[in-house]
């Protein structure tokens, strides 16, 4: 009896869907290691009301929500009020995260195999973009005004990021790399673009 087989090679599409999930649990990730240096330090509040409160008004907000009321003052010409200002944070925080996972996913290959090393590089790269970005907007400082411990807890919670992220694509990809199954399915995803493939009887 002849046997058949499927191999049906990833989409670019899954790819940055696996990413943007990958991206939620490394921010999930880094928002658990800031809580707990936060406990750690004498705070009390619950994980549920540390992430939704804390933030009274734009003006103090952190630089996700400003950069948010920023983009409402430009767009629409108008400013967000202050009570939505812990919901427009944690979105923007949280979108943030999703985002970098995409592009994450979108620059290792849709057919590639995630690497677990990838993780630290790519949450320095998250953590040096906010430097170079954000200055100019006057969200943030020149990175040489930062004291060294206030820079390395921030490098610290991105490293904590970009490792969850990595480790996330690596397990969300691991059922696609088994749909292609040996050398030769490979080579045809790199070649034909993907999409799904039956192929003919194996030899015995």
């Amino acid at each position: 009896m002849s046997r058949r087989r499927t191999g049906r090679c990833p989409s670019p599409l899954g790819s940055v869907v696996r990413g943007a999930l990958a991206g939620i649990c490394g921010t999930a990730a880094m928002d658990l290691v800031q809580y707990l240096q936060y406990r750690s330090a004498g705070g009390e509040d619950d994980l549920v009301h540390y992430e939704l409160s804390a933030v009274e008004s734009f003006e103090r907000a952190p630089a996700p929500a400003r950069i948010a009321n920023r983009l409402a003052e430009g767009l629409f010409q108008t400013t967000l009020p202050d009570e939505k200002v812990n919901l427009v944070n944690n979105l923007m925080h949280w979108g943030y995260g999703t985002a970098w996972g995409g592009m994450l996913a979108l620059a290792t290959g849709a057919r590639r195999p995630a690497r677990v090393w990838w993780g630290p590089l790519f949450g320095t790269a998250v953590f040096l973009s906010d430097y170079v970005v954000l200055p100019p907007t006057g969200l943030y400082q020149p990175i040489f005004e930062y004291d060294a411990t206030t820079l390395a807890k921030d490098w610290r919670d991105h490293l904590v990021y970009g490792a969850a992220a990595a480790v996330a694509l690596r397990v969300l990809g691991g059922r696609d790399r088994r749909l292609v199954h040996g050398h030769r399915d490979r080579r045809r995803c790199h070649r034909d673009g993907g999409g799904p493939r039956r192929l003919g009887p194996r030899p015995r």
